[in-house]
């Protein structure tokens, strides 16, 4: 494979070299290379993690790319056996056609199962389903110093825990067997509802959240009151055949400055805001307007120019969540700054299997900023919010998170130290465990 690739912000903008193994008994003689030649590398999917956790400490990666196939499929018990390059869009469209859906997807259907394995990603039904490790019955792993290991939670738990949200550092996973959910087609019976206040955020949060797979919420962080609009969903019952694709939007090239700025933002937030109704509205969605909204604009990461951004996402415990979230949307505010996407939604209390798992119980708030030198003094200001609240930032969409808030908010992250492959090192474990 020629040329270079990034992570998904553009920040750092560091080109990373892949080197793409075609088939799967290729991959061991490629690591060996690898190590052997650079010291360290690391597994590196589809290139949608935000920041530096997918860049390897090197700069030349193990492509997984075109690792995508089907390796056993039970279409009779839902349960799947794929190599781990395979993205959801692929594994989605097989299903669907069986009666399944992926139990765990996060806002963008272009994640492989590997790269979903190693954030431990979550989505709009943590509080019903937990995060995508979850639903993990076996895994490959393929290590330096180990050879190729098949782990379950039975036969390897050490390296099964410490792998699912382990960046892709405990070994180059090389497929993934994941129980699947039934469905009975691919709609969804959604409710939607605007809302003028945080507090009645909280409100229909608690009200409506036990009452549906889904929910999540969009909040204008432009606005005073942090007014926004609430959506849930669940699998409907029936519902007409699938739409035909819809035309794809792409932005062609990264402009020298980021579209988004704050007279941009706040022409956008007002539009959308009032574009859904203040009482609630129930209709029918085909799955992918509902899941994927972002994936209908082909690299629409370009639209913040040269300089990439950064995604500041954290979790914030339930105790702590509603007056932490009112500091930060106010620090954010004071700072004169605001967020195209500002997403917030609740996690439930059902553990995960992995050892370095983002969600906690309490509340989610991602929001996306053009990069630039002021971020660092927001950013420390927003970090030691969530750090005096209890909460921790979101590895996969980290970019800046100090090695200090980090090692209080994982201290497990010893343990997955003492695990990790040595062939394999990242940016990110660089930049927060030395």
């Amino acid at each position: 494979m020629s040329g270079t690739v990034h992570c998904w912000g553009h920040q750092p903008a560091i080109a990373q070299t892949p080197h793409a193994p075609v088939w799967r008994d290729e991959t061991p003689g490629q690591l060996a290379a690898l190590h052997a030649r650079f010291g360290t590398t690391l597994p590196f999917g589809n290139g949608r993690s935000y920041g530096d956790s997918c860049l390897a400490a090197s700069d030349h990666v193990l492509h997984l790319a075109r690792l995508d196939r089907f390796i056993a499929t039970d279409w009779s018990r839902g349960i799947v056996r794929a190599e781990a390059g395979m993205q959801l869009a692929t594994l989605i469209t097989a299903a669907l056609g069986h009666g399944w859906f992926v139990p765990v997807t996060p806002g963008t259907r272009f994640v492989t199962l590997g790269g979903a394995l190693a954030n431990d990603v979550h989505g709009k039904n943590h509080h019903r389903r937990g995060t995508f490790g979850r639903h993990v019955r076996a895994f490959g792993l393929l290590r330096s110093d180990d050879g190729t290991l098949e782990c379950t939670p039975q036969t390897r738990p050490e390296l099964f825990a410490a792998s699912i949200g382990g960046l892709g550092l405990t070994g180059i996973v090389t497929w993934v067997e994941l129980q699947l959910m039934p469905v009975r087609t691919g709609w969804l019976d959604t409710v939607t509802q605007r809302f003028g206040r945080i507090d009645d955020f909280f409100r229909l949060s608690a009200e409506l959240d036990p009452l549906h797979e889904y929910t999540v919420a969009w909040i204008d962080c432009l606005a005073r009151s942090a007014r926004g609009v609430y959506f849930a969903g669940d699998h409907a019952e029936f519902g007409p055949d699938a739409p035909s694709p819809g035309r794809v939007w792409g932005v062609p090239a990264t402009p020298p400055v980021s579209l988004m700025n704050r007279a941009s933002l706040a022409l956008f937030n007002q539009a959308y805001w009032r574009a859904h109704p203040a009482q609630p509205r129930r209709a029918r969605s085909w799955y992918q307007p509902f899941f994927y909204p972002l994936d209908r604009i082909a690299r629409w990461n370009r639209i913040y120019g040269r300089r990439g951004f950064q995604q500041f996402q954290c979790v914030l415990p339930d105790a702590a969540a509603e007056p932490a979230l009112r500091e930060l949307l106010g620090a954010i505010a004071a700072h004169g700054r605001g967020s195209f996407l500002a997403v917030l939604k609740r996690c439930g209390d059902l553990a995960s299997p992995g050892l370095l798992s983002f969600p906690m119980a309490g509340h989610s708030l991602a929001l996306d900023f053009p990069h630039d030198p002021a971020l660092e003094a927001l950013f420390e200001r927003l970090d030691a919010i969530v750090h005096e609240a209890g909460g921790r930032l979101y590895p996969a969409k980290d970019a800046h998170m100090s090695g200090q808030h980090f090692r209080h908010a994982y201290p497990a992250w010893e343990r997955l130290e003492r695990l990790r492959d040595p062939a394999l090192m990242s940016r990110f474990w660089q930049r927060v465990t030395t």
